[in-house]
This record gives structure tokens, C-alpha cells and sequence, in this order.
């Protein structure tokens, strides 16, 4: 196969060389990593960056007048500074650190949800919503009195418009949708369905998780009150997230939790709370990794959203190209505006004994529900065989995988 368009695009061979597990050796195989919306690999420069911390400035921020807290403090802020340039953020101070997509949301549920949502109220979530997009708003119900309604899908995974305007009413607070799907790939018309929101005097909180490096996001231009995304699927580091909030609804909020660096003054006659972001990051963060965080974000500046996304958009082209001629397969959810993930059955044969047989050639895929049982439900399935792409996966990767999804299915079906 000629990779010579992959050239092209990007040096795909210089760039696998900066993720070394790409190099693992599985069954006997070579790795095969399409497991990319549940966790990307990491660059060394990420693991690099962790030891450089950890070996050289580690100090706790903020607080220290000695050079190494100054040091580790001017590489924290500096990761902020750069993630609110990655988001096209007004200002640093609106880019608050989390332990993930689920906590930021949990963050939003747990202050602005129980302080502006009340009885009767609303919530819109759509039918492709994560569990981490779900539940959250659930436990708010239970807790004041408010309801869940949900944005219908069409048989191939996008939102239907015409229906979804229906959803909204007077009573909607709150648009929590997923800005791509991580179990179809699917990319929501965010625009239009803010609008709808907007229409009826609703906030707005994207669910960021598989678009964050995948696509260009604006938060100004999608005009987003919330935006929640995770380190771990954009090259860095596990446990750490990002929540991008509009500046006055974040100062109204009150505080998630309560501890050291959340407060300007304490007193048992009570407590004044820091200014933001520290009012939403109680306590000693992860510091470490948010600035490994930077380097993630310097390697994919380094390669450019642009190239990054061209090529990613051929993978997926091809690739859907390649499923296609597999007879037995058939794709679950297949939108038009969508990234490269690629969800699917093979024939008759269980996902679970696809998966497996896939690990013993080398190929790392999801299988199961992708914690979006309700929108297995609307297929009427159980899960699905998933196959997530990234710019450092290769056209000759996919035939490999046709290749065994073809000799599978003559063994199962």
C-alpha cells in the first residue's frame, strides 16, 4: 500500500516515533492502536515533561517565595495560558483544571445546577449522551424537582433538528449535549441547536471530550456557557481536565468544594472565597500533570489542527471506504458530519468475540455499549466493535484491519 498521501499531509513516520508503545509488540504482532476515544498514547515529550517536574522544580504553587515553587508555578499558569489560547478563550482565568470531562460536568451540575435549576425546570440532553452526560443531571432532578428531555436521533446517528426544536419549551435551563459522539463519531450541529437553546433562554454546556483535539474549537464562536473536556484523550496526561466557563455565570456560582487556595480569607465567622480560577480548584492540584498538559499541547501546536485534521479526514474517508467492502459488516450510526470513528457489527458474531479476536492479531478496538447504554437501546443492540483513528494511524493499519475482520468473519458468522 502507498503512503505517499500520508507523506504528504503530515511526516507520519517521524511522528510514530514519538509515541513508543506504537512499537509494542502484541501476540506476537505489531501494535495496532485504534482504542483512541477511550485514551490517546502519549508523545515523550508528555512523559518527558512529567520527569522534568518531578525531578527538577517539583514544589507546590502559589504559595512558595523559593525558586522551585516559582518555577512550578510559572509552568502550571503557563499551560492554562495556552490552553485558553487553544480554545480561542477571552481570558486564562475562565479555564478552570478538573479531574476530567466527568468532573467538570459534575462541577456544573453540583454549582450552577443546584443554584439555577429548580422545580419543573428542564434539562435537554440528546439520545448519544455519555453516562457522564446523563447522570450527573439526573442527580440534580432527583434533588430539586427538575426533568429530563431528550433530542431524538435518525437511524444514522445525527440529531434530527426538525424534532429537537420541538424538545425545547419555556421551561428548558440548560442544553447538555455532547459535541461529538463517542460511540458513533457522530459531529452535532452545535449552532443551530445553541440557537434553539438560546430561543428559549437556556444555557449551554458541550461535552468536549472527543472534539477537543479533533476539531477547531472556538469556545467565543460556538457561544458555549460551558465547555468540558479531558487531558487524556488529547495526547496527555489521565486525571485531569479542563472547564471552560462565560466569566458571569462562573462568579456567581458558588464554590464545588472548600479548602486551601479557594479562599482570600478565613475566619470561624465565616469564609471569603478566592477570585477565579482558584475559586473552583480548592486544594493542591495536579500539577505535574498539567504541566505535562502543555507539552501534549505544544506537540499537537507543533503539527498543526489544520494538517492534523486534513489528515485524520483522509483516514476516515479511506477507512469508511475499506469497511464498506466488508458484506457482513454493518455500520451503527453513519452520519454525514462525523470523525474517525468507525462503530460496527459483523454479521452475527458477538462484539466481545470480535474484540478478542482482533487483540490476538495485534489490534487494540472497544467493544460493549461505550457507556451510551440508552443509545444502544435506541438500535436495539447491546454494543458495538469500535474503531477510534488518530493522526498517528496509518491507511496500511486499516487494511490490516480489514484483512482480519474479513478472516474473522469467514470463523464466526
Amino acid at each position: 500500500m502507498q503512503l505517499s498521501k500520508e507523506k504528504e499531509i503530515i511526516q507520519i513516520d517521524s511522528i510514530r516515533k514519538d509515541f513508543p508503545v506504537l512499537s509494542e509488540i502484541v501476540h506476537g504482532k505489531n501494535l495496532i492502536y485504534f482504542d483512541n476515544a477511550a485514551t490517546t498514547q502519549k508523545p515523550k515529550a508528555v512523559v518527558e515533561a512529567l520527569n522534568e517536574y518531578y525531578y527538577h522544580d517539583n514544589s507546590n504553587i502559589h504559595r512558595g517565595a523559593h525558586t522551585l515553587a516559582d518555577r512550578a508555578t510559572k509552568a502550571y499558569e503557563a499551560s492554562r495560558e495556552n490552553l485558553a489560547k487553544w480554545f480561542n478563550a477571552e481570558s486564562s482565568d475562565q479555564v478552570i483544571f478538573t479531574r476530567g470531562t466527568t468532573d467538570g460536568i459534575n462541577l456544573v451540575a453540583a454549582t450552577f445546577g443546584k443554584q439555577f435549576i429548580s422545580e419543573g425546570d428542564e434539562i435537554v440532553l440528546s439520545t448519544m449522551e455519555h453516562h457522564s452526560n446523563i447522570v450527573p443531571w439526573q442527580m440534580l432532578c432527583e434533588s430539586v424537582g427538575a426533568k429530563i428531555k431528550v433530542l431524538p436521533i435518525n437511524e444514522k446517528g445525527e440529531i434530527d433538528l426538525e424534532k429537537a426544536e420541538k424538545v425545547f419549551t419555556d421551561k428548558s435551563k440548560l442544553l447538555a449535549v455532547v459535541h461529538v459522539s463517542n460511540a458513533l463519531g457522530t459531529i452535532n450541529p452545535i449552532p443551530e441547536l445553541t440557537k434553539m437553546a438560546r430561543e428559549k433562554g437556556a444555557k449551554v454546556l458541550i461535552d468536549g471530550a472527543q472534539s477537543a483535539s479533533h476539531l477547531d474549537v472556538d469556545v467565543q464562536k460556538l457561544d458555549c456557557d460551558f465547555f468540558v473536556c479531558s487531558a487524556h484523550k488529547m495526547y496527555g496526561p489521565t486525571g485531569l481536565g479542563v472547564l471552560y466557563g462565560k466569566r458571569d455565570i462562573l462568579e456567581k456560582m458558588n464554590p464545588y468544594q472548600g479548602g486551601g487556595e479557594m479562599i482570600k480569607e478565613v475566619d470561624f465567622e465565616g469564609t471569603t472565597y478566592n477570585e477565579l480560577p482558584f475559586k473552583f480548584e480548592a486544594g493542591t492540584p495536579n500539577i505535574a500533570d498539567v504541566i505535562a498538559f502543555n507539552a501534549a499541547l505544544k506537540y499537537l501546536q507543533s503539527i498543526g489542527r489544520d494538517r492534523i485534521r486534513e489528515y485524520e479526514n483522509d483516514l476516515k474517508e479511506y477507512g469508511r471506504k475499506r469497511l464498506s467492502e466488508i458484506e457482513n459488516l454493518k455500520f451503527v450510526g453513519d452520519a454525514d458530519q462525523k470523525t474517525a470513528i468507525f462503530s460496527f457489527l459483523l454479521g452475527n458474531a458477538h462484539a466481545f468475540d470480535v474484540g478478542m479476536m482482533l487483540d490476538a492479531k495485534g489490534i487494540a478496538v472497544r467493544t460493549g455499549h461505550h457507556c451510551t447504554q440508552p443509545l444502544m437501546k435506541h438500535y436495539g443492540i447491546e454494543g458495538t466493535v469500535r474503531a477510534s483513528l488518530t493522526f498517528y494511524n496509518t491507511r496500511e493499519e486499516i487494511d490490516i484491519l480489514v484483512e482480519s475482520l474479513i478472516d474473522i468473519d469467514k470463523k464466526l458468522n
